[in-house]
């Protein structure tokens, strides 16, 4: 008989990429880690880990395995949940996870939602990045995740993730007020094309989304200055620093002298929930998902 356990180390190896990370994500010391993929490696009579450099990487037989693991604990997540098929009140815990704009956007509203409809249901919130979104849902510690599409995210048909289309948050052109394009209803990008830019720090993941509008638009920004929060790019506008594309969930101090305008073309960055695979259907997290859906509309009115 395999020990599930070694499974999940292997697929920890997998996710982290190395089995120092692994161990450290399972509360395991790095030689802990070791043993136990070793052990799973005789149990099946085949070689799952291989040198590479320094390090090692997964052997074709390991990439096989893990098609099944994942398989296994998608319908594990199945099971308990027939096991629990007549307890269909929400209840008990509820962890969500979600990256710094979807917490007051969507996450809180949904959470006094639940709160008012299902007494039984904590609901617990944490503002997490997109890449730990992903390693919080592996480890078990979130049920739900409310991320951003990124080129790092993994792909929709990984395995062990349920990815689904929430929404589109559209990209408006925030000006200062007394600015001439403030008034305007909605505009060609390209008409911004002379201004000087404030933009997203080089590492955020909306900095390739604002290049590439304005690439759309025919142009590369001026790019003066950066930053890493929207309030502080929304402050630097204030001061006519420049002029900025923000996305629409993002909430700006109501008494800045600055002014949204929507931009023609449609630029805008898609958001997912994210679940583990086979956890949707839990009464928790499909009640929390009605909620998001219900609210998706509304937040980028």
């Amino acid at each position: 008989m395999i020990d599930l356990r070694r499974l999940h180390v292997l697929r920890a190896v997998a996710h982290y990429g190395t089995v120092t990370a692994a161990a450290r994500a399972l509360h395991f010391t790095p030689s802990a880690a070791s043993q136990q993929i070793r052990q799973l490696a005789r149990d099946l009579g085949v070689d799952l880990l291989e040198p590479q450099g320094r390090g090692v990487r997964l052997t074709p037989a390991a990439e096989s395995l893990l098609a099944h693991a994942d398989a296994i604990a998608a319908r594990w997540e199945e099971a308990e949940l027939d096991l629990r098929a007549e307890c269909s009140a929400p209840a008990g815990q509820l962890r969500v996870g979600g990256f710094p704009m979807a917490v007051p956007a969507l996450l809180a509203p949904m959470a006094v939602r639940l709160r008012e409809r299902h007494p039984r249901l904590t609901v617990r919130i944490r503002e997490t990045g997109v890449p730990e979104s992903f390693d919080l849902l592996f480890e078990g510690e979130a049920d739900l995740a409310v991320v951003e599409v990124t080129p790092h995210n993994p792909p929709l048909s990984d395995a062990r993730f349920d990815q689904q289309p929430l929404l589109d948050d559209p990209y408006d052109l925030v000006v200062p007020a007394d600015h001439p394009l403030a008034g305007r209803e909605r505009i060609d990008l390209a008409e911004a094309a002379h201004e000087a830019w404030i933009a997203p720090v080089p590492e955020s993941p909306c900095r390739p989304r604002v290049m590439s509008a304005c690439g759309a638009a025919g142009f590369t920004p001026d790019v003066i200055h950066h930053a890493l929060d929207w309030n502080v790019i929304a402050h630097l506008i204030a001061h006519r620093l420049g002029v900025a594309l923000v996305p629409r969930l993002a909430q700006l101090p109501p008494d800045l002298p600055v002014t949204r305008v929507r931009c023609t073309g449609d630029p805008h960055r898609k958001l997912l929930t994210c679940t583990r695979r086979g956890c949707r259907e839990r009464p928790a997290v499909a009640a929390a998902l009605r909620e998001l859906r219900e609210l998706a509309p509304t937040a980028v009115a």
